[in-house]
């Protein structure tokens, strides 16, 4: 990986670290070019189950890096997104682990997560419109499907930053650390779903992601399609035998 991203793997947790913090962790086409590289192995791993999402230094990210945007450094990928992400997050899960600041595309990365830790001392926003700029990398669409509609509109709108607590109390952060421990709890909430089945992880979360679009006539379908493979799997008859026999299972994600 690069130096502008760290990755670390333990345990069947890939802990994925935004290494800028020089710069608030600021995104800039570097650190987009690592999120691509180090998701293109991860996804093919079978040791690997679950992401963390993290920033080095105290803060999660500010967002894109206006002094490289300036020179024309741009914060993405084709086809992936800003950040290398937010257009394509992975089909394995991912918790944002967040410190300090996750504002503008540091938020809009949040918000391509698929569980948010954060620690009290964390603080939201979308200060595109304070700048001229729009938050344009997913934020004004995911925003008012995790949180209700008039306060997305209040948090876009404004540019105004918000505490963990209160985006807690929205349903958008799952927990609430002290300050310091957001990483710690995000390993041990990644530990829980790492002790799953892989394959039922990948099918859950694409039911989740994708039964949004589905209409009443044709969900059972879809989720058919994705969830059949599932049960005719060896780790199906692991899960089965393993409960029989009162003992853990040895998943080997086929």
């Amino acid at each position: 990986m690069s130096d502008e991203v760290l990755v670390e793997v333990d345990g069947g947790i890939a802990v994925i670290t935004i290494n800028r913090p020089q710069a608030r962790n600021a995104i800039n086409g570097a650190v987009a070019r690592g999120v691509v590289a180090a998701l293109d192995e991860l996804e093919d791993r079978k040791d690997v189950s679950v992401y963390v999402l993290t920033g080095a230094g105290g803060n999660f990210s500010a967002g894109m890096d206006l002094k490289g945007f300036l020179s024309g450094d741009f914060p993405a990928v084709e086809g992936r997104g800003f950040g290398g992400l937010v257009e394509a997050p992975p089909k394995k899960p991912i918790i944002a682990a967040v410190e300090g600041y996750a504002l503008a595309g540091g938020f809009e990365l949040v918000l391509s997560c698929d569980i948010v830790i954060a620690s009290e001392e964390a603080k939201f926003g979308l200060p595109e419109p304070k700048r001229g700029l729009v938050a344009g990398a997913g934020g004004v669409m995911r925003l008012p499907r995790r949180i209700p509609y008039h306060i997305a509109m209040e948090i876009a709108l404004t540019g105004d930053f918000y505490p963990a607590a209160r985006l807690a109390e929205l349903g958008l952060v799952n927990r609430v650390t002290p300050p310091g421990g957001a990483l710690a709890a995000a390993k041990e909430f990644a530990a829980k779903i790492a002790a799953n089945a892989p394959l039922s992880l990948l099918a859950t979360k694409r039911i989740l992601v994708e039964s949004a679009d589905w209409s009443l006539d044709e969900m059972f379908a879809h989720q058919s399609a994705i969830m059949n493979p599932v049960f005719g799997s060896k780790d199906a008859m692991e899960g089965a035998a393993a409960f029989a026999e009162k003992r853990a299972p040895n998943w080997t994600g086929e």
